[in-house]
């Protein structure tokens, strides 16, 4: 009961006469200290005082600015109590002093300690009544608002704070704050909200986090509305510089492309944390080079790179996605902050005046405003940026996996607020990520280069000189961001004046892709220079695959459905039959459009992708009218995200007009209709126009398997060079003619057919039922024969054997000389 009394003790009264001996001694005095009147009153005010007396105690005591003074009291068990005591003097009616009244209070008594802490409290408090008229702050308050409380007290906020032109000083909108009073006002809810803006006097942006609460009489109405802020800027810019590394970890690096990442970097600052960004890089890593090395650098010599990116708050938006321009050339000077920042790759923050000069700005919130926390060196001073329009500047070497890629430079202009600490860990960690991804960037560009080049070089470089059709093709690489793939096509011509149209496609991509395509085309022409049907051939090719497949695998670890797939389609046609045989493994078929522009259907079933094995490929052959168009694509062309297959083709058969003049034209068309701006895959077109030889132009004879038959053979060979007007190769056709006549009747067998064939060359057949197949061999001294193919070797400038279901087929071509213009009369 006594600790109660104590904790709950009200306020003691003690009067002291002008002799400071106590006269007076309230009920109060007894409860605090436990002391009746009977023992305090006569004796000295100072025997209740643990300590000697302060000076001018009582009289002078708790004078000045604070009417209050703490002091330790004796209690009569002889305890101590901290006391609050406060000296009021004492007049008669005539106004000679009579004494003093002194109130005490026990530290602690929770009115007095409560007024304390709630006017030393840190945050800013405050009380409005309904009206919003001020009823009291705490100091903190009126540091914020830069009013003192005798100020502010009873008037409204808007009379002290007229609201200001939000357009013209966003950072000064109070009203989300006055609306929020009187919304608590209203509704009488507790509620909070969240403002920046900049305080008067400050050039950086404060957040504050305000709480709003109503304050309630006895019956539960709405007397006042208390709030209580705090200063949260350093928590909320710590948020806003994850906000933006988040955004550039989302923002830089979305493609494989060096310009369009340095622009990346440049854009995501910008006006988030600074007004200008600039991004340099070396030449080498442009072209996808590696970076010079840090011994390349001479002292004193500058540097030169080249402006990849740059970009300023003041650009349009509407300019910020314009594709990457050229590059600019510069050089930083030996003694500029680049080239130190490059030399010794640490970072450089200039300021363009001291923190607080001549009342300019001041360092920000937080922790990272100290001057502790910057790295040793920085920030440097340079007046010379006000010049350049700028308040301050960090200079970051760009660098990745221990290579110099170049240098960023973050400038603030339109942003009167000073660079912290921590604004300079946010650059590097922005250059950090972006080095990263240039150095990725620069990497691929560098094998993409690669790639290409021995694509390209292992393609069609140019279509052969063949009558059987008209040409014209597209190739067309993946966009930016994607790798090179396998696609490729091919014409080859075969004998009898046929031609081979060929398109294949490689799993996978990059360079291996590239090397198989390469092996994939090479195998082609070498199986079709055997003059193989197309089943047969993709047959062998086939096998080829699987044997490429299995050199990559570990032993023991094969397995037919690896890595390395593709896709093929072989083609042959003959203009003087005019017809077209076809085989497919896994590749789209083949459109084919008559004269008349309608569809001709292709009853064929594609056969498996090459590399699966054990699975047979089927050939289909078609008659085409003179004049059709085929169109041979990867399957690059018509995939789609949109659009299925089926709709794609049909768009394609849609473009492919199969009268227009220009082959080369009407690739064009097609590439423009069906590929857009950002391909992930590679496509190529091959398109076709076929011709038929003219009946004229071809003449063929059954032989009578006798060798009587040779010079009759020889006769009508002749004949016809005369009725052609190729006189001149007379001599070669019947030395050939009667060589490849005699032996098919001596090696052969029956039925035996001599066709010559007109053409780009002068072409000459002999077929029989024989499989066998003849070679060249090297005759003795006095051999009687083994001559006669090597003189066909050395006289014509080709020759070849050709197999069929019903034999072979043995066959050479001479070139023709085209005639000399006759000159123009003078």
């Amino acid at each position: 009961m006594e600790m109660a009394d104590k904790q709950d003790a009200p306020t003691a009264a003690v009067v002291v006469d002008s002799d400071g001996l106590v006269s007076g001694w309230s009920e109060g005095g007894r409860l605090l200290l436990g002391w009746t009147a009977e023992d305090t009153v006569g004796r000295p005010v100072t025997d209740l005082l643990v300590d000697p007396p302060p000076p001018g105690f009582p009289e002078g005591y708790g004078a000045g600015p604070d009417p209050t003074g703490l002091i330790l009291l004796r209690h009569r068990d002889g305890s101590t109590v901290d006391a609050v005591v406060a000296a009021h003097p004492l007049s008669g009616p005539d106004g000679r002093a009579l004494g003093h009244v002194v109130t005490v209070q026990r530290w602690g008594r929770r009115p007095v300690i409560a007024d304390r802490a709630f006017e030393q409290c840190p945050f800013a408090l405050g009380v409005y009544d309904p009206e919003l008229r001020f009823l009291w702050i705490n100091a903190s308050s009126g540091r914020v608002i830069a009013h003192s409380e005798e100020q502010v007290l009873g008037k409204k906020y808007r009379e002290l704070f007229p609201e200001f032109d939000r357009e013209m000083f966003p950072e000064r909108d109070d009203k989300p704050y006055t609306d929020q009073l009187a919304e608590v006002v209203r509704t009488g809810k507790p509620a909070r909200l969240m403002t920046v803006f900049r305080p008067l006097g400050s050039n950086y942006a404060n957040a504050w986090a305000t709480s709003f609460w109503p304050v309630r009489d006895a019956e539960g109405r709405v007397r006042a509305v208390a709030n209580w802020g705090f200063d949260m800027s350093a928590e909320y810019w710590a948020r806003q510089r994850l906000l933006l590394l988040n955004e550039a970890t989302r923002g830089i690096g979305r493609t494989l492309d060096v310009i369009g990442t340095a622009q990346e970097l440049a854009r995501t600052p910008v006006p988030g944390f600074v007004d200008l960004v600039s991004v340099d890089l070396f030449d080498e890593v442009l072209r996808g080079e590696e970076p010079p090395s840090a011994s390349a650098f001479t002292p004193g010599e500058t540097i030169a790179l080249r402006r990849a990116a740059q970009h300023s708050a003041k650009e349009d938006k509407k300019d910020t996605d314009r594709a990457p321009g050229p590059t600019i050339p510069v050089s930083h000077s030996p003694g500029s902050v680049a080239a130190r920042c490059m030399a010794t790759g640490s970072s450089v923050v200039e300021l363009a005046a001291e923190p607080g000069q001549g009342g300019e700005w001041a360092f920000g919130p937080g922790l990272a405003a100290d001057p502790a926390h910057w790295p040793p060196g920085n920030p440097l001073i340079d007046e010379s940026l006000a010049a350049k329009g700028l308040t301050g500047r960090i200079t970051v070497p760009l660098q990745a996996r221990g290579a110099l890629l170049g240098v960023v430079a973050f400038s603030r202009s339109d942003r009167p607020e000073a660079f912290t600490a921590d604004d300079l860990i946010l650059a590097e960690e922005l250059t950090a990520k972006a080095a990263v991804a240039i150095d990725n960037a620069r990497r691929y560009s560098r094998e993409r280069a690669t790639a290409l080049t021995l694509q390209r070089s292992l393609l069609l470089q140019q279509l052969p000189s063949q009558e059987a059709v008209e040409v014209a093709s597209r190739y067309l690489p993946a966009g930016t961001g994607a790798e090179v793939g396998g696609d490729w096509f091919d014409v080859i011509p075969l004998s009898g004046a046929r031609v081979a149209l060929v398109v294949g496609d490689v799993v996978g991509h990059g360079l291996h892709a590239a090397a198989s395509m390469g092996r994939l085309r090479t195998a082609v022409r070498t199986l079709a220079d055997v003059d193989l049907p197309p089943d047969e051939l993709l047959t062998h090719l086939d096998d080829l695959v699987i044997h490429l497949a299995s050199d990559l695998q570990p032993a023991g670890h094969f397995q037919p459905t690896g890595e390395f797939g593709a896709t093929c389609l072989y083609t042959v046609y003959d203009p003087v039959s005019r017809r077209f045989t076809l085989a497919s493994a896994g590749h789209p078929l083949p459109l084919i459009i008559s004269p008349d522009g309608t569809r001709t259907p292709v009853d064929a079933q594609p056969g498996p992708p090459l590399g699966i094995g054990g699975l047979p490929f089927e050939a289909t052959e078609l008659e085409l009218p003179e004049g059709s168009l085929l169109a041979l694509y990867t399957d690059g062309l018509v995939e789609s995200r949109e659009l299925d297959v089926d709709q794609r083709i049909a768009e394609l058969l849609r473009v492919l007009n199969h009268a227009a003049t220009s082959l080369d034209g009407l690739c064009d068309t097609v590439m423009d209709a069906l590929l857009p701006e950002r391909r992930t895959d590679d496509a190529a077109l091959l398109l076709a126009r076929t011709h038929a030889l003219d009946p004229q132009h071809v003449a063929d004879w059954d032989v009578v398997p006798d060798t009587a038959q040779v010079p009759l053979a020889r006769k009508f060979a002749l004949d016809q060079l005369e009725a052609w007007g190729l006189e001149e190769a007379s001599f070669v056709t019947e030395l050939v003619v009667s060589e490849l006549v005699t032996n098919a009747i001596r090696y052969g067998e029956p039925p035996i057919r001599l066709r010559l064939i007109r053409d780009t060359s002068l072409i000459c057949e002999v077929a029989d039922a024989s499989s066998t197949a003849p070679h060249l061999r090297r005759a003795r001294a006095f051999d009687e024969g083994g001559r006669g193919l090597l003189l066909v070797a050395q006289l014509t400038q080709g020759w070849g054997t050709r197999h069929t279901t019903d034999g072979k087929t043995i066959w050479c071509a001479q070139t023709l000389t085209e005639p000399e213009p006759e000159p123009e009369p003078r």
